[in-house]
């Protein structure tokens, strides 16, 4: 096994570190409490709260006219 440790203490160590694992995901998940429901209606760009910050910003410089310096 790695580093010399015997089966046995490696299991025990993997099963603690797998069972904490899952633990904490369990605690964090009850603590947010996301909303895991599909809307009917998609929501209309913008109305997300996780959308990045300067995502409006880029698609609104995309869609102006370019004007050339000529």
């Amino acid at each position: 096994m790695p580093a010399g440790v015997p089966m046995t203490t490696y299991l025990k160590m993997f099963a603690a570190s797998l069972l904490a694992m899952f633990a904490g995901a369990e605690v964090v998940h009850r603590y947010y409490r996301p909303d895991l429901t599909i809307p009917d209606i998609p929501p209309k760009p913008g109305e997300l709260k996780t959308e990045l910050l300067g995502l409006k910003e880029r698609e609104r410089i995309k869609h102006e006219p370019q004007i050339s310096q000529q």
